[in-house]
């Protein structure tokens, strides 16, 4: 990459021909996609035994073919429903009353959603507004920090702020990301309290026609407080330098938009009354870079809340941040018990990018950019077997044979994902004693 060229993705500009999928999917649905631990993680150990008979899958087949109420006995046969009609793309349902596959036998109204991972669903198309490099599904590393904010916000809430354990982050293998809550409480909760939980979430309100959409009030909730502490910290690289939010005219007038008009915030100048907007404007004119003019508007601040004028609109540039940085959610998405929502490990058709979990320990080096093709993916594969001696090689230490999910680019992101269901293993093998207790007080 030349010096200065900015890495970007696009549905057209990846190394990958959807023309090819057809060919590619059976390679990567044979060898490559982890069903083991996929089956653990949606079947929760068999801790309930209906749980995966009764899970909703959906799939999208070529020429666009959607196919709801998919579901499956075990693991051996969703493994070969999927490598028999190799879906483009693959969706998560909820745990259903009955077989998805039977709900047309079922009587109306008795087959009903009853489970379901608290999801939430962050799309960069939503930040357009904001964004002063990208639009619509193209991303690059000026904007991806977006995902990363949003990630390490969230997950802090879900953490904290509700204790929930079992959070898994998936990338979307296009423009977003995707979390997956999979605690058995969150599981359970009702249409009325995943609603609650997203707007709770929820700072940036308001539609296309709404031009300021962060409104803040004295005492900042600490949540609050939390993220605007994750969000400083990226102020200097993301806003000032990747984005420039001050750095021209047109982008410090959307700012000083953003900002209390006559009738809220006035200060007595000369002799005349004048806006904050006024007084921002013309430090901005002094000249700098977007990280001068802010920090001079920090002092100016600073002086008008000493000067008690502040009393309205508190916090004016913190709802700048909030505003361009923080985290945008499809409420409608996390609110329904029925919602279908990709899957990880299912194949982008139009990027061709795998949807690999996110390591949210390691979120900062997350690179959407780096994330394996199904193209890359099979290359590898017929790479590592071209090298005399290594397909059959077994692991150092062991006498088992290599899987090939280790031959290739997409081993981090499956350690990552086994890492999670090992996490989540402690939370079934715990319920099961637990039932085998209550079982022995008969």
């Amino acid at each position: 990459m030349a010096e200065g060229e900015v890495k970007q993705s696009t549905a057209e500009n990846t190394a990958y021909d959807r023309n090819d999928l057809p060919e590619l999917l059976p390679i990567y649905y044979k060898r490559l996609f982890p069903y083991g631990p996929y089956y653990k993680w949606l079947s929760y150990g068999g801790v309930q035994k209906s749980y995966f008979h009764n899970r909703e899958f959906s799939f999208t087949l070529k020429d666009d073919i959607y196919i709801r109420y998919q579901s499956f006995a075990d693991q051996s046969e969703m493994e070969k429903e999927i490598q028999r009609v190799m879906p483009y793309k693959i969706d998560i349902g909820a745990v259903f009353s009955h077989k998805p596959k039977d709900h047309k036998t079922v009587k109306p109204g008795a087959f009903q959603a009853q489970e379901k991972e608290l999801v939430f669903d962050i799309d960069m198309t939503d930040y357009d507004d904001v964004r002063n490099c990208c639009s619509g599904a193209n991303i690059c590393e000026k904007c991806w920090p977006l995902m990363v904010i949003a990630i390490k916000i969230v997950d802090r809430a879900l953490r904290d702020d509700f204790g929930f354990e079992h959070r898994l982050w998936v990338y979307s293998g296009r423009r977003g990301v995707h979390c997956w809550v999979c605690d058995e409480s969150t599981r359970q909760l009702s249409q009325t309290a995943r609603t609650a939980i997203a707007e709770y979430l929820s700072v940036v309100k308001g539609g296309e026609s709404q031009t300021k959409k962060v409104s803040l009030r004295e005492p900042m909730h600490p949540s609050l407080k939390a993220a605007f502490e994750i969000m400083t910290k990226h102020l200097k690289h993301y806003l000032f330098e990747q984005q420039d939010i001050l750095g021209t005219e047109d982008r410090l007038k959307k700012v000083l938009r953003l900002f209390p008009e006559a009738d809220i915030l006035l200060r007595i100048r000369k002799n005349t009354w004048q806006i904050l907007r006024e007084i921002l404007q013309e430090d901005a004119e002094k000249g700098g870079d977007s990280e001068d003019i802010w920090k001079r508007w920090l002092g100016t601040v600073r002086s008008e809340k000493e000067r008690d004028n502040m009393k309205k609109s508190p916090f004016p540039l913190h709802e700048v941040v909030f505003q361009y940085c923080y985290p945008r959610l499809d409420v409608n998405v996390s609110k329904g018990v029925n919602h279908l929502l990709k899957s990880p490990f299912c194949i982008h058709p139009k990027t061709g990018r795998v949807c690999v979990p996110i390591d949210v320990e390691d979120v900062d080096n997350f690179d959407p950019f780096a994330v394996p093709t199904i193209s890359t993916l099979c290359k590898e594969i017929d790479e590592y077997k071209e090298q005399p001696g290594k397909e059959n090689e077994p692991q150092p230490g062991t006498k088992r044979k290599v899987q090939d999910y280790q031959k290739t680019s997409l081993k981090k992101s499956v350690d990552t994902f086994n890492k999670f269901v090992k996490g989540l293993s402690v939370m079934w093998r715990g319920k099961m004693i637990e039932n085998s207790d209550q079982k022995g007080d008969f």
